[in-house]
């Protein structure tokens, strides 16, 4: 196992444990906080109607009983349908009301209203379901009454009360109905706006908790995502030192060895073209020295392929070693090193300005970045009659657009011109020593750097666009 592997082996548990001590961790603070609202939240009393209170509001007195709800009071043709009996305690309860009004027991009607079933779950209808609250003689009560008197007390004749809502009626004259309703409970009641508040400041407390707890898990995916992205900007970074759960420590180890794997067979590959195209000089020289007893015509022509094999040589080599050898990255103001090329341009009598400007830090090679410049810069001369440079930030990248005002190129050839060795028909009219990888190295450039050159036609000319990920300017 080598080194970066070694110092990849994780030292923290799998994500799964994790994960699953999070979950059993927010079960427990679930089931703590409803044991706490359970036992410093107490339930709301039910409202109390005494009949001596709805006999009273039935007359037409007071609507504001002592221990329950404000009263609603209106008349009516009929007895309403939800103030008809329909268990024998509302039958008890309504012939005593009869009795404390005076009137037949066939006058009045009275029923409780039973509260939805959900509705106990919120704090809406706490009292017994039925409506009125019946004590046996000789039976002690459950529940204490609201006055504070000690339980066993009973209400009892005009003491007997209802609970939560009802409806009672009493018939004033033939075709007259006074009906009496309890009003419904406001929402949210003092109860539920207690809970409410004891939730949300329980959210409060173990939100930044579960937070930080997570984040703390996905701390190693983000480093690894990061280290992966430097490495596809940098193919020759460093391995991946990550420490963290099993599963990343694993990826890390294999990513490692795939990095080694992949920089072995570039080096390989390129040290392998290299080593040929050096080899090439020495019979080219020998072609040369041979050639000069041949006669004046043959001789022109086979020198003239000589030296274009001889600088096509030059250039691979000089693209293997720029490849192969890349200098260190450091932070670059890109805005002043594209002035720098521009300025050169201009100094040997290139049409060449920069018309629109925006300040933008990168990380990059300057060398490399300024070759990739001026090979654009210089192309745009050599193809027009002027070149004019944009620089622009957009989102999380550097913009540069680089503008000439020459003939273009077809849709087909916008690709094919960045492939090694091409030459697009003008470049071969104009003859003017290119061999065709310049733009190979520019995009090759370019796209070690994380970003990407695009060419892209219009009446005026071509345009090529180039990106490179920008950097905080702080960092």
């Amino acid at each position: 196992m080598t080194e970066a592997a070694r110092a990849a082996r994780p030292a923290g548990p799998p994500i799964a444990l994790q994960l699953v001590a999070l979950l059993i961790c927010s079960l427990i603070g679930a089931q703590a906080m409803t044991l706490a609202v359970v036992l410093l939240a107490p339930l709301p009393k039910p409202a109390v109607y005494r009949l001596s209170e709805v006999a009273e509001a039935l007359r037409g007195g007071s609507l504001s009983p002592r221990y329950g709800r404000p009263l609603a009071r209106q008349t009516a043709a009929r007895a309403p349908d939800d103030a008809k009996g329909v268990n024998w305690r509302d039958e008890r309860a309504r012939r005593e009301l009869a009795a404390l009004l005076g009137v037949p027991e066939a006058r009045v009607a009275l029923a409780g209203r039973r509260a939805p079933w959900w509705s106990a779950m919120f704090g809406v209808g706490r009292g017994p379901p039925g409506g009125p609250r019946d004590v046996e003689p000789g039976r002690p009560s459950r529940q204490s009454p609201p006055d504070g008197r000690p339980p066993g007390q009973r209400f009892a004749g005009p003491e007997r009360a209802l609970f939560d809502d009802f409806t009672a009626a009493v018939e004033e004259r033939p075709g007259r109905w006074m009906v009496v309703t309890s009003t419904p409970e406001p929402f949210p009641n003092d109860w539920q706006r207690r809970v409410c508040l004891w939730f949300i400041g329980s959210l409060a407390l173990v939100a930044p908790a579960g937070y930080l707890f997570a984040r703390r898990i996905t701390a190693p995916l983000r480093r690894f995502a990061q280290a992966a992205e430097r490495l596809g900007r940098d193919p020759h970074a460093a391995p991946l030192t990550l420490s963290g759960p099993a599963e990343v420590g694993a990826a890390a180890r294999a990513f490692n060895e795939m990095q080694g794997r992949i920089r072995r067979y570039v080096e390989d590959r390129t040290a392998m073209v290299g080593a040929i195209s050096h080899d090439l000089r020495t019979p080219l020289a020998r072609i040369r020295f041979k050639v000069e007893a041949a006669p004046a015509p043959m001789k022109a022509a086979i020198l003239s392929d000589i030296g274009q094999m001889e600088t096509m040589i030059s250039a691979v080599l000089s693209f293997i070693r720029d490849a192969s050898e890349p200098s260190a990255r450091e932070r670059l103001d890109l805005l002043s090193l594209v002035e720098c090329v521009v300025d050169d341009a201009a100094l040997v009598g290139g049409d060449v300005a920069i018309v629109d400007e925006e300040t933008a830090a990168v990380l990059g090679d300057p060398a490399a970045l300024q070759r990739l410049f001026a090979n654009l810069i210089g192309n745009a001369l050599k193809y027009g009659s002027a070149a004019r440079v944009r620089v622009s930030r957009a989102a999380e990248a550097v913009r540069v657009d680089i503008e000439d005002d020459g003939p273009g190129l077809p849709s087909a050839e916008l690709e094919r011109v960045f492939q090694p060795f091409y030459r697009s028909d003008r470049a071969r009219n104009l003859d003017q020593g290119g061999v065709g990888l310049g733009l190979a190295l520019a995009r090759s450039t370019a796209r070690a750097h994380g970003g990407d050159i695009v060419l892209t036609s219009c009446p005026a000319g071509l345009t090529a666009t180039v990106t490179l990920p920008a950097i905080d300017p702080g960092r």
